[in-house]
Formats: C-alpha cells, sequence, structure tokens
C-alpha cells in the first residue's frame, strides 16, 4: 500500500506515468534534483504523517518506502 502510494506521489508530481517507477528507481533515474527532492518529502509527510530527512530515506522508492514503514510503526 505504501509503495503504491509513493509510486503515485513521484508521478503525479514529476507529471510522468506511473509505470514508470519501479521498486528499484532512484531519484537520480528520475532526474530529481535537491529541489525536488525536498518538495517530495514534505508531500509524503503530509501524506504519510512521518518525519523523513532527506539524508535518511534513501536513494530508492524501495528504500524509501522501508523508511516511511518504519517511521509508521
Amino acid at each position: 500500500m505504501t509503495l503504491e502510494k509513493v509510486i503515485a506521489l513521484l508521478a503525479d508530481h514529476l507529471d510522468i506515468d506511473a509505470s514508470e517507477i519501479t521498486e528499484e528507481t532512484t531519484f537520480e533515474d528520475l532526474g530529481v534534483d535537491s529541489l525536488d527532492t525536498v518538495e517530495i518529502l514534505m508531500e509524503m509527510e503530509d501524506e504519510f504523517g512521518v518525519e523523513l530527512k532527506p539524508g535518511e530515506v534513501g536513494k530508492s522508492v524501495k528504500e524509501v518506502v522501508a523508511y516511511i514503514d518504519s517511521k509508521a510503526e
């Protein structure tokens, strides 16, 4: 469930098709710069109700999902 929400949020923010994003996709693969990263993490914080720190969430979608799930427990 978290994975689907993260992918949908990324796809919406970056205006790309969600099918282009997998668990192994990294922010670098998506061409996300540091400003985009901060904006995306702020959206995710609102969506999931957890604090996300850019240096701690990881670089792939899978790592971000694992981080969110660990904070939500």
